[in-house]
């Protein structure tokens, strides 16, 4: 009896450490590095955009590295760290009225593991600030091309932590790519193979080669399509989001002028475009923790759009990509439908950035789960299923519109399902006969009445048996 009870109470408390695990990793922001070829204003300032709308969300990310390497403004040689630091130096000055948005007094001695939440100190982030590779093209990865960047990632990955780290690349991906050179001819086959599992990498575009219009540069000179020919590797090869993002910024500028130029320190360092808006930002709002979408599965659909796996733009190599066909519309028709709650939640932190107070989006709960993961739900066909976001709340008081909407992509059945009370804080949802050995993916979408109006998400994926 004795035995019997240790081992109940042994169960318990692994059960109770494994939940405490998996809600402290829960809480964790993701891991993100930034390979940027930021570049002046008078050159391509979109990068500097970008960097100031990332550095106005530094309490969702956990930003490991900004790396300054080439790319379509800048093929070699004029990688401009110091406009990194131009950020940074308004990022702080404006520090204490974003720490107001979460209530932060103070910073972490260690901010080596953070939360979501937690804005990152300026010497941290200034700490994490190097150059990478300064010379474009495949021909240059190997020996001798070693860079700060390329040591730092490789050091990031032999750290003791199992989230994986996203390479957002903006310009060319040469630093990881010689990150990966470097591992795979000093480490055994099996040590290189776990190093490339701990990377996700997103690309806007391929800009390890020189800028051309259509594509009269080979791909074959470009590292990227090396490094997708590596079936460890996570690779997502953005060619619409990014599209989108600069003509949809071109087209909606005024909003930019009005509500994010000259709002606080960051503001006045936001710059007007030259080709396009921001068109390196989606390749941080995928892996956004925002309730919507897994950044892992590629054809969930969210604030990046969609992906699926296939033939790349180089007509040779795989990836999960989206520059035509089906993958293309879907990606393009979610851009547009998110695009205006991107925009506000930009705009909000702004607002904090300027002046230390704002509107802060839903907390959104859908039954009793409080977390930012997808809410499994298996059940069996023609059965009705209860959706309960009342207890939703919000940190402002402000009053909450609802909506609950399939987005059919992301599942596997193509029939019609009815959702009851669809603009409700309930809603239910009845499955088909047929619904046997398919999957559902619905989003709870919580809007509150502030200025601007904020949203919030959560994603419910059902099957049945």
């Amino acid at each position: 009896m004795k035995r019997t009870h240790a081992l109940l109470a042994c169960l318990c408390l692994m059960a109770f450490a494994l939940a405490a695990q998996a809600q402290n990793k829960e809480n964790l922001k993701p891991r993100i590095v930034v390979l940027t070829d930021i570049a002046p204003n008078n050159i391509e300032p979109d990068d500097m955009e970008s960097t100031i709308r990332l550095l106005s969300h530094a309490d969702l990310f956990e930003i490991e590295a900004l790396i300054a390497t080439t790319g379509w403004s800048n093929t070699g040689g004029q990688e401009r760290i110091d406009l990194i630091h131009a950020a940074l130096n308004a990022y702080e000055k404006d520090l204490p009225n974003l720490q107001k948005r979460s209530n932060q007094k103070a910073f972490h001695q260690n901010e080596s593991v953070q939360k979501i939440g937690y804005w990152p100190g300026v010497e941290y982030l200034r700490s994490v600030t190097m150059l990478g590779s300064t010379k474009m093209g495949m021909k240059f990865i190997g020996e001798n091309n070693d860079s700060e960047g390329s040591r730092k990632i490789i050091q990031l990955a032999d750290e003791n932590d199992n989230r994986p780290i996203w390479i957002t690349v903006w310009g060319g991906g040469n630093t990881f790519a010689q990150a990966v050179w470097r591992v795979q001819h000093d480490r055994t086959p099996e040590q290189f193979r776990a190093f490339l599992h701990k990377f996700r990498v997103y690309t806007i575009t391929d800009q390890d080669r020189p800028w051309s219009q259509g594509d009269t540069i080979a791909y074959s000179r470009s590292a990227h399509q090396w490094l997708r020919k590596f079936e460890d590797l996570k690779f997502f090869w953005d060619e619409c989001a990014w599209k989108h993002q600069n003509d949809t910024g071109v087209r909606n500028w005024e909003q930019y002028a009005t509500h994010i130029q000259n709002h606080g320190n960051l503001g006045a360092l936001y710059p007007k475009y030259k080709w396009g808006v921001e068109g390196d930002t989606p390749s941080y709002l995928h892996v956004m923790p925002v309730g919507l979408s897994d950044p892992d599965v590629p054809n969930q659909g969210g604030w990046s759009g969609y992906f699926e796996w296939g033939t790349g733009r180089d007509g040779v190599t795989k990836s999960f990509s989206n520059y035509t066909g089906k993958a293309y519309d879907i990606g393009t028709k979610y851009f547009a439908y998110f695009y205006p709650a991107i925009f506000n939640n930009f705009a909000a932190r702004m607002d904090w950035a300027k002046d230390g107070k704002g509107n802060r989006n839903p907390i959104v709960v859908v039954n009793k789960d409080k977390s930012l993961s997808a809410i499994y739900i298996r059940s069996q066909a023609g059965k009705k299923i209860t959706l309960d976001a009342s207890k939703t709340t919000d940190p402002d008081k402000d009053q909450l519109s609802y909506k609950w909407w399939i987005l059919p992509e992301a599942g596997n059945y193509t029939g019609e399902v009815k959702v009851e009370n669809n603009n409700s804080a309930v809603a239910n949802v009845y499955l088909p006969d047929d619904f046997t050995g398919k999957t559902l993916h619905i989003i709870c979408e919580v809007t509150d009445n502030g200025t601007p109006r904020l949203t919030g998400y959560r994603r419910i994926i059902i099957s049945a048996e």
